[in-house]
């Protein structure tokens, strides 16, 4: 047998050699004592780049050499045209400054490239601790902030690297599905599978709230048509195209939908009062996501409300204990009908 020959493991040199600096220059930036060094961001942000992609683990014993705090906490958030997200935002602002802490937030905009450049940034500028808000790869920002020896808290997106805080997605879906179909029931006189459109397929919450989707019905003793669940992603337009799809394809559409986000209603609402398709009479929607003003709208809309505040105390119990335990924390949300 042919031993297989152990790859050279990437040193401070090696990375010093890339990067066209010191070795001590590395170090400084790795075990965070960079801006006492004078070292500019922009060379911190390059070494911790490289020693990312070199697979270069951090002395985790060096790493808590660190004697001074920056008391900066870092968030990256997906979306700020959203009132879930901007509650997220302004609600962390107010705890952080109330710790002593002084916060930076960045918006990645749900792109997974965004979301490391970001992290980079936050590290290169020593931040204590990051929260990932939504990310689509938490952890790969666990991992990177770990070789750092930086802190994270994943936010209404778990990882398996780092603590979780989540709403109840399954049990929130549940409730709401619940709701929706006893409306239809109530209205029309029978029971008939509803729609389920929004969100990504492969997140955990939306799995969670199909999940609870489908035990809603299977308790109500109705049988879920597959073609009527779209996990056709968050934006409105992409919500209207499957909806115009789904109806050029097929029968009426049900008289009752599960929308997954604010976002996505937007499309729905769109393309309901565009189509036509509805003309004798709204259908009831149950959304995963709450606005105020879909009250305008009429009311025939259930709305889920995370609790924000509730999340957010988590986080920051999280972060005052000190644990690092991979645990997931489920918030349970507020279901209530709008109007």
């Amino acid at each position: 047998m042919k031993r297989a020959t152990q790859a050279k493991r990437t040193t401070i040199y090696d990375l010093a050699e890339l990067a066209g600096t010191s070795a001590s220059a590395v170090s400084a930036v790795l075990n965070g004592n960079w801006r006492k060094r004078r070292i500019s961001s922009q060379l911190a942000e390059r070494i911790t780049r490289l020693a990312e992609e070199q697979g270069y683990a951090l002395n985790m014993q060096a790493s808590v050499l660190r004697r001074e705090r920056s008391k900066i906490i870092g968030m990256i958030v997906p979306k700020y045209d959203n009132r879930y997200f901007g509650s997220i935002v302004e609600q962390f602002e107010t705890l952080a400054r109330k710790r002593g802490l002084f916060p930076i937030v960045t918006c990645t905009r749900r792109d997974p490239e965004l979301e490391i450049e970001a992290a980079r940034a936050m590290l290169s500028y020593q931040v204590d601790c990051l929260i990932a808000t939504g990310a689509t790869d938490p952890d790969r920002i666990g991992d990177l902030c770990g070789a750092a020896g930086v802190r994270t808290v994943n936010l209404d997106l778990p990882g398996s690297c780092a603590p979780s805080v989540i709403s109840d997605n399954f049990g929130g879906a549940l409730e709401l599905t619940r709701r929706v179909l006893a409306n239809c029931e109530k209205e029309f006189g029978e029971r008939f599978p509803l729609l389920f459109i929004g969100g990504r397929g492969t997140d955990h919450n939306t799995s969670e709230r199909i999940r609870g989707f489908r035990a809603a019905h299977a308790e109500a003793n109705v049988e879920v048509d597959e073609t009527l669940i779209l996990p056709c992603g968050y934006a409105p337009e992409k919500a209207e195209s499957a909806m115009q799809q789904l109806a050029e394809g097929g029968p009426a559409l049900p008289r009752g939908m599960f929308v997954n986000s604010t976002i996505s209603l937007e499309g729905v609402m769109r393309w309901v009062r565009r189509s036509g398709h509805y003309a004798k009479g709204v259908p009831h929607l149950g959304c995963f996501d709450w606005d105020p003003f879909v009250a305008m709208l009429g009311d025939h809309i259930e709305m889920v409300r995370q609790d924000v505040p509730g999340m957010l105390h988590a986080v920051f119990e999280i972060i005052d204990s000190g644990t690092a335990e991979p645990k997931v924390v489920h918030i349970p949300p507020i279901v209530e009908k709008i109007g």
